[in-house]
């Protein structure tokens, strides 16, 4: 049946809206205060007209964007409202920037114009905090699409079928590879090969690392660490992260086609265990927090893997985006799981002062403002 005048009329006027709407984002992201912006390394020499990672965080009813029961796959130690936290405040709140606002999650603009291709998320368990949100936000909006779960390891892909999209997650928290000599695991400064094959199938990639170098005890995951036909008991971790990520950085500028692959970095997530870092004498870690530090300042330590971060990323060839979500994360003292994990045994509940997880980051909550800020990134 052919559409009548009026129709057509109407079908004009709803896609101008649209348009006009999408045009209003632009704008608003390019809205300058005057001054010189804060640079950051970019991709393909892209650098947002407005700093999306300077603000503060602002009270808002309409978040969060999914609810944890219509998630699929929400691990056990991200899943806060399933294990028991009592507020829910922290889900109420969206990063305003200083100088624009942020294009709100479409998770149908998302599948369309990734349709065909795939996200692959590369690093540590934060890596997979942040995966596991896009899964959410993605599903919200299309619960009946059909999907394919594939659990590997160290990959794992969440599939949306009827969009040929994938969202991965592959575990390497060092990024350099990790090998077993004489039942020995040899930390490999100098070497990516292994890891790094199933990471060029992807269209985007977003890479992080970062906490796992700083490891000490049983807590750490080597027992070596080898550079260039040497091998160490211990160096200083710094150096060390320096040598391993210039390597990553190496193989993304040699094997990366980045004509059709774009590369992020994600920089460090903080933790909450020092309330001195927010200025409480009283509190013990991030148990009880409720809410976000006032304003855009943070007053802790900006971490010193920052530096080497930063510095990698501008001496490579093609830099990666720096995706970089330290400062507003850090004034997020209220979004850990604390005590609310089910990787917690009653005992460890009942003792917050030593078994509350102030790293991860409850679902929903932090981590899909990362992806937010990961969207505009990419299409704004």
């Amino acid at each position: 049946m052919g559409l009548s005048g009026p129709s057509i009329l109407l079908l004009c006027l709803i896609l101008l809206q649209a348009m006009a709407g999408s045009l209003a984002v632009i704008v608003g992201l390019r809205r300058r205060n005057g001054n010189m912006q804060r640079r950051r390394p970019g991709f393909e020499g892209y650098q947002p007209v407005c700093d999306i990672f300077s603000g503060s965080w602002v009270q808002d009813d309409t978040y969060p964007l999914y609810q944890y029961s219509n998630c699929p796959i929400i691990d056990p130690e991200f899943n806060c409202q399933l294990f028991g936290r009592p507020d829910s405040n922290y889900l109420h709140y969206r990063w305003k920037p200083t100088d624009c606002e942020l294009p709100r999650f479409n998770a149908l603009d998302f599948l369309m114009r990734m349709r065909g291709k795939t996200v692959m998320f590369v690093g540590d368990s934060l890596g997979r905090n942040q995966w596991e949100s896009l899964i959410c936000m993605v599903h919200s909006a299309v619960p009946l699409s059909p999907t394919q779960f594939i659990r590997g390891d160290p990959l794992y892909s969440y599939k949306f079928l009827e969009y040929g999209v994938s969202i991965s997650f592959y575990k390497a928290p060092y990024l350099v590879d990790v090998d077993v000599l004489q039942g020995k695991r040899i930390l490999r400064l100098d070497k990516i090969s292994e890891n790094s094959n199933a990471w060029l199938e992807a269209d985007i990639l977003s890479f992080n690392s970062g906490h796992w170098w700083t490891h000490k005890g049983s807590l750490q995951g080597w027992d070596y660490m080898g550079d260039g036909g040497a091998y160490y008991t211990d160096m200083d971790r710094l150096v060390a992260f320096s040598k391993g990520l210039s390597t990553w950085a190496n193989w993304v500028d040699l094997y990366v086609d980045r004509t059709r692959t774009r590369v992020f970095f994600q920089s460090i997530s903080p933790t909450h265990y020092d309330p001195m870092e927010w200025r409480d004498p009283v509190s013990k870690n991030c148990y009880g927090e409720t809410m976000p530090v006032s304003g855009g300042n943070y007053s802790g330590i900006y971490p010193d893997q920052m530096g080497i971060i930063s510095g990698v990323i501008r001496l490579m060839t093609y830099p990666a985006y720096l995706l970089d979500i330290t400062t507003l994360s850090q004034l997020r003292k209220d979004c850990h799981p604390s005590i609310y994990s089910g990787d917690l045994t009653p005992q460890q509940r009942a003792s917050p002062d030593h078994s509350a997880d102030c790293s991860h980051w409850c679902l929903p909550g932090l981590p899909d403002t990362w992806n937010q800020l990961l969207y505009t990134a990419l299409f704004f």
